[in-house]
C-alpha cells in the first residue's frame, strides 16, 4: 500500500469522528461535511511523515477549517442575528440512523447547539475542542493564537454560558414525548392552564424566521407569555408531525407537503424548558424530511 492510499483510509477511519467535530462548530451538516472535505484537501496536500498522532492531527486541521468559516460569517452578517437555530437533524421516532447518531453523541441538542451560536469564534472552539472532544488545551491554544492559558479562559467563559443557558434534557425520550404531546394536546384545545403547567416558569422560546422573515425571529421568556404564544397557533395543530430532533422529542410542522417549522424540545423534570423553533423557508427547503416520509411508508 502506497502512502497516498494509506492516508486515504486512515482519514476515512476518523471522518464520523471529524464531522462530528465540524458539526459541533458548524451547526449545519452541509457545512460540516464541506469542512470536512476542505480538511481532506489540506491533508492530502501535507507532509504527514512527522506527524506522531494522526487522530488528534486531522482534528486540528478541521477545526482550523471551521474556525475560518465562523470568522468568514462574522464578516458577512452587517447586523448580528437576535437568535440563530442551527441546522437540526431530524429523524423518525423509530430513531436515529446509525450516520447520525455519530454527529448526535453526547447528546448534542438543539438548546445546546443555539446556545454555542452566540459564541466568539475562539470560544466555541475551544469549548466544543476541550469540552467534548478532551483536546488539551496545549493544542488548542495556537489554532486561537492565545497562551493554554487564555485557551482555558475561553473554554471557561463558554460554559458558564452553556450551562446557563442550555439545560441538561430528561433521558427517557418516552417521557419527553409524554409531555410534548401534553403540550400540543392543551395548545389543541386552547387550554392556557394547561400549557402553563407543562411548561417550566422560565421556559424561552427561541425562533429563527431566517434574514426574510425579521418578524418571526424572536425570543419568548417565561410559562405565560410562551403559553400565549402557543394558543395563537392553534390552528396548527393538524400539522404537526412527531420526530426526533437532535435526538429528542419534537416535531416538524408540514402542509401541503411543504415543512412550515421544525420544533425541538428540551424537557427536563416533567415540564418543557426551552423550545427551538426553525421556520426560515429558505433553509427549510435545503434540509432533508424525506427519512419521515420513508418511515411512514414502512409503517404497518
Amino acid at each position: 500500500m502506497n502512502e497516498s492510499d494509506w492516508l486515504t483510509e486512515r482519514f476515512e477511519e476518523h471522518r464520523s469522528r471529524l464531522r462530528a467535530v465540524a458539526y459541533r462548530m458548524l451547526g449545519s451538516v452541509a457545512e460540516a461535511d464541506d469542512a470536512v472535505q476542505e480538511a481532506w484537501l489540506r491533508v492530502s496536500r501535507a507532509e504527514t511523515g512527522d506527524v506522531v498522532n494522526l487522530g488528534a492531527w486531522l482534528t486540528t486541521v478541521t477545526a482550523r477549517v471551521c474556525l475560518n468559516v465562523l470568522r468568514s460569517r462574522e464578516h458577512r452578517r452587517e447586523e448580528p442575528l437576535d437568535v440563530r437555530v442551527p441546522d437540526p437533524i431530524v429523524s423518525p421516532e423509530s430513531g436515529v440512523d446509525p450516520e447520525q447518531e455519530a454527529l448526535l453523541a453526547d447528546s448534542v441538542g438543539l438548546a445546546l447547539l443555539v446556545v454555542l451560536e452566540t459564541l466568539t469564534p475562539a470560544e466555541r472552539l475551544a469549548f466544543v475542542l476541550h469540552d467534548m472532544f478532551a483536546v488539551p488545551f496545549e493544542e488548542i491554544a495556537p489554532m486561537v493564537a492565545r497562551s493554554p492559558a487564555a485557551a482555558r479562559q475561553l473554554a471557561s467563559r463558554a460554559r458558564r454560558r452553556v450551562q446557563g443557558q442550555a439545560p441538561v434534557p430528561d433521558p427517557d425520550l418516552t417521557r419527553q414525548r409524554d409531555v410534548v404531546d401534553a403540550f400540543f394536546a392543551a395548545s389543541r384545545h386552547g387550554d392556557f392552564d394547561a400549557l402553563v403547567a407543562v411548561l417550566h416558569p422560565d421556559v424561552v422560546l427561541r425562533a429563527d424566521g431566517g434574514a426574510g422573515h425579521a418578524r418571526q425571529t424572536v425570543t419568548i421568556h417565561g410559562a405565560r407569555q410562551v403559553a400565549a404564544q402557543a394558543v395563537m397557533f392553534t390552528r396548527l395543530a393538524p400539522f404537526v408531525r412527531p420526530a426526533l430532533v437532535n435526538g429528542a422529542a419534537g416535531v416538524v410542522v408540514t402542509a401541503n407537503g411543504r415543512p412550515l417549522s421544525i420544533m425541538g424540545f428540551t424537557v427536563a423534570d416533567g415540564q418543557v424548558v426551552a423550545i427551538d423553533v426553525l421556520s426560515d423557508p429558505e433553509r427549510l427547503r435545503q434540509l432533508d424530511l424525506s427519512v419521515l416520509d420513508a418511515a411512514t411508508d414502512g409503517a404497518p
